[in-house]
């Protein structure tokens, strides 16, 4: 009796617990990954390329007195490649070797300006430029040499780099500095215009 007993209980318990098994519910699928971007990089959107007009204006001012203007337009394209400008001559300056026979050798001279121009489609009509200048010059015998010797020739160098954001039709002075030996003012205006 107490056999039938223990096996009547095994098997209530046994029939208890198939039902919570049934009811069990199954797990819950993996969330679905986001997709991968495989667009490849030459199909993605890129900014349209621009023709812009970028007038580069170098002056230098005596006080009040503005007596050198130096405009140098470049054509430049938003959203591409960069563009340069070299203009300049080599000069000619005297060198002494050991013995006391002079020679010559050459030194450039110049202006160089590398420009690039970006825009954003989230900005329309404004254009980011990164210009960096470099000009070189001959002190002429005219010149305050602040007691510098007068009969070798005396070089001046002025470089800068900065971005500049401009729209169509708007200029803006971006650099001054004054000259240690001449006590001039060299400045830097930018404009720039869109090509029509």
């Amino acid at each position: 009796m107490r056999m039938q007993l223990g096996a009547g209980i095994t098997l209530i318990a046994a029939m208890m617990v198939l039902p919570v098994v049934a009811q069990e519910k199954p797990a819950a699928a993996p969330a679905a990954a986001k997709p991968v971007d495989t667009t490849p990089t030459a199909h993605r959107s890129r900014p349209t390329p621009v023709p812009l007009k970028v007038t580069v204006t170098l002056s230098r001012h005596r006080g009040d007195k503005r007596i050198s203007s130096m405009p140098y337009v470049i054509g430049v394209t938003a959203n591409s490649l960069k563009t340069t400008l070299r203009m300049g001559v080599d000069v000619p300056t005297p060198t002494t070797g050991a013995m006391p026979v002079s020679s010559v050798s050459y030194k450039s001279v110049g202006t160089n300006i590398d420009c690039t121009a970006s825009s954003d489609d989230a900005l329309p009509g404004l254009f980011q430029l990164t210009l960096i200048v470099s000009d070189s010059s001959v002190a002429l015998d005219g010149e305050k040499r602040a007691g510098l010797a007068t009969d070798m020739p005396i070089f001046r160098n002025f470089n800068s780099s900065f971005t500049a954001m401009l729209r169509d039709g708007q200029a803006v002075q971006y650099t001054s500095a004054t000259d240690p030996v001449t006590g001039e003012m060299m400045k830097i205006d930018v404009a720039l215009a869109l090509m029509k």
